[in-house]
């Protein structure tokens, strides 16, 4: 990923997109960008991030909770 040497001023309309670049072993890596009008060639602002899922086995067997069954996952 190349460096952004734009600017996004204060109150500016931002066209933000983003999306999933895929998917593996209970990771999701994902980026986002936002650009000053759709045409913008570089953007002003991007972001990444990667997503790991956690289930609840494991913190029940390293103690974290001591009853999965007392948890929701999004109720």
């Amino acid at each position: 990923m190349t460096p952004c040497l734009l600017s996004a001023p204060v109150g500016t309309t931002l066209h933000l997109r983003a999306g999933c670049d895929g998917n593996a072993g209970g990771k999701a890596y994902l980026e986002a960008e936002g650009r000053n009008s759709p045409a913008t060639v570089r953007p002003p602002v991007r972001a990444a991030a990667l997503f790991v899922e956690v289930r609840m086995g494991h913190f029940a067997k390293h103690a974290t909770v001591k009853n999965t069954q007392d948890y929701e996952v999004n109720p």
